[in-house]
């Protein structure tokens, strides 16, 4: 059985993509050269794929009690630019349950406020067990 769950909303802002920008050292003209990125492909700045995917672990809800880590990003597909003043959410569908190994599987549809998918990826997490004594919730939200 798939559980889904749906984040609250994140507004992307310019302030947003400089700090990316100056953290990551990814300076590519197209998140910081309005002149250069209003000629480009996309008409204009668009934020850096990996902020969005960034902000989308943010929005999700992940249990410190049940999640230990993540394990892997696999299956990621960057849809569609994120521009400023995009409000992205994620919706996350449970795939795979923890068969008892503390490894489950999720899908995540990251969309836009047009209900438009931006970027799709599929995520696996370290989980606590049922039968693990520290685990403070028996639930399987992300």
């Amino acid at each position: 059985m798939s559980l889904a769950a749906v984040s609250r909303g994140r507004t992307i802002t310019e302030a947003d993509i400089v700090a990316f920008s100056g953290l990551t050292g990814d300076h590519h003209p197209q998140h910081t050269d309005a002149v250069w990125a209003e000629a480009g492909p996309f008409g204009g700045i668009v934020a850096h794929g990996m902020l969005v995917l960034s902000y989308a672990l943010g929005l999700v809800a992940l249990d410190p009690e049940r999640v230990v880590a993540l394990r892997r990003f696999e299956d990621v597909v960057f849809k569609r630019p994120v521009r400023i003043g995009d409000t992205i959410r994620v919706e996350a569908k449970l795939v795979r349950p923890d068969d008892g190994r503390g490894l489950e599987a999720w899908e995540w549809r990251i969309l836009n406020q047009h209900d438009e998918l931006v970027i799709r990826a599929k995520i696996e997490a370290v989980v606590r067990g049922e039968d693990d004594p520290e685990a403070a919730d028996e639930g399987s939200a992300p």
